[in-house]
């Protein structure tokens, strides 16, 4: 093994840890705010630095054995570069705005950066996986540092009630996923995707098959998917709005690319025995989606309607089991990315003349005519969620129903379409 081409594949997350070890311990030594922002802009230049990384793979479409470090561990290829590409600008766009946040609710402590730093470790790691134990390695370092995230506002009950649901709910979500790992391995005598995709290719066994359910049900928790969506609302509630933002952009990118390396890459060539699967999810997800919004009086749980929504119609995109729905879903990735962030950070900036955040949808009434700048890009942001033509959302939605079409599931993309037309409901009485 080239351990210098390892090292160098691996550049991006090494830098990230290096980082995050050295601001931990910055952070140790100094706990005002000036130190905060400090530690805040050094983890921020830290990501744009990865960032800068990582856009050359993209750029030259690198794959195969010349993405493969750490004896085949770890792939640097192209898919996982454009999954990090979105996964640094999130977390780089939750540092930008949390500073001004964190400071009208009590002081802002430099814990937080680092800790998003160690969660987007987690995620590349992630999304760079090529066998089940680099996954659980990832997953697992990104959900220590999301719960505390989730409970970091201390001054909040909210937030401590939002870091224990997830803690609870992800715990057990996290034991669903080792179990269904554990019966793959045993049914299959490997953890390499391209080892399971070997040993299934001639058929699944019954043992195998419930693997692939059980890991299957732990990813359907960390991308918000139906029937593991019940924290999701209360989480994105009670979580910090800098966390909520980061959580519904960086996690669900990651999630979602790593459930592609696992259906198509471990399990591609027995997808009939996934789609029904991811088919339900998706189904479900747009659906109850769309409905569980309509009676939301808060924006937050509302936005996080929205993404068990939009989460439904990436999964639409890959129940096709196609390389064209592959490429629609991970289209709507890059589009849902920038429509969130915008969102949240609307969001953030919508605040009562005392200075205290607006979280009711009632509160935004005459917001045209006291900041028309603000309920212009909120409105905007809620058109393009609602795939009203021809804002951004309506592409991402066209492309992964075409997909899903063109594979022959046109019951299934009738359904989501129909289902997109509820949910334009809800954005619009946002508007």
């Amino acid at each position: 093994m080239d351990w210098m081409q390892s090292l160098r594949l691996a550049a991006p997350e090494e830098s990230l840890s290096v980082a995050g070890l050295v601001l931990l311990v910055a952070s140790a030594w100094g706990q005002s705010a000036k130190d905060a922002r400090a530690v805040n802009w050094l983890a921020a230049l830290v990501l744009a630095g990865a960032t800068a990384m990582v856009a050359p793979t993209l750029c030259q479409g690198v794959s195969g054995e010349a993405a493969l470090a750490f004896s085949g561990l770890f792939s640097a290829d192209a898919f996982a570069a454009f999954a990090k590409l979105l996964i640094y600008v999130s977390a780089l766009a939750s540092l930008l705005v949390a500073p001004a946040f964190f400071e009208r609710h009590g002081g802002y402590r430099p814990e937080f950066p680092v800790l998003v730093l160690f969660a987007t470790i987690g995620m590349s790691m992630m999304v760079s996986s090529t066998n089940l134990l680099t996954l659980y390695v990832g997953l697992e370092l990104n959900s220590l540092a999301a719960y505390v995230l989730a409970a970091f506002l201390k001054t909040d009950d909210r937030s401590a009630e939002a870091g224990l649901k997830y803690f609870v709910l992800g715990a057990l979500a996290s034991g669903i996923l080792l179990f269904g790992m554990s019966l793959t391995y045993g049914f299959t005598g490997t953890i390499a995707y391209d080892g399971i995709a070997a040993a299934t290719q001639a058929g699944l066994s019954k043992g195998a098959l419930f693997g692939l359910t059980f890991m299957l049900a732990g990813l359907a928790f960390k991308i918000s998917a139906v029937p593991f969506h019940m924290w999701t609302p209360d989480v994105y509630e009670g979580a910090p709005t800098p966390v909520t933002t980061f959580f519904a952009s960086a996690p669900k990118v990651a999630a979602l690319a790593l459930t592609i390396r696992v259906t198509v890459e471990a399990f591609g060539g027995q997808a009939i025995a996934w789609q029904q699967i991811v088919g339900f999810a998706a189904l479900a997800s747009v659906v109850i989606g769309a409905l569980g919004a309509i009676g939301q009086t808060n924006i937050k749980r509302l936005l996080a309607y929205s993404s068990i929504n939009n989460v439904g119609f990436m999964l639409v995109g890959l129940t096709a089991a196609s390389p064209d729905g592959v490429a629609a879903m991970l289209v709507y990735l890059a589009i849902y990315v920038p429509m969130t962030i915008g969102g949240f950070v609307a969001v953030l900036m919508l605040r009562d003349e005392a200075g205290h955040q607006i979280e009711a949808i009632s509160d935004l009434a005459g917001l045209s005519t006291t900041r028309p700048l603000l309920a212009l890009g909120l409105g905007s942001v809620m058109f393009s969620m609602a795939g009203i033509p021809f804002f951004f959302g309506f592409w991402g939605k066209f492309v992964v129903f075409k997909a899903a079409v063109a594979a022959g599931w046109l019951i299934l993309a009738l359904v989501a379409a129909a289902a997109s037309v509820i949910g334009a409901f809800y954005y619009l009485k946002v508007v």
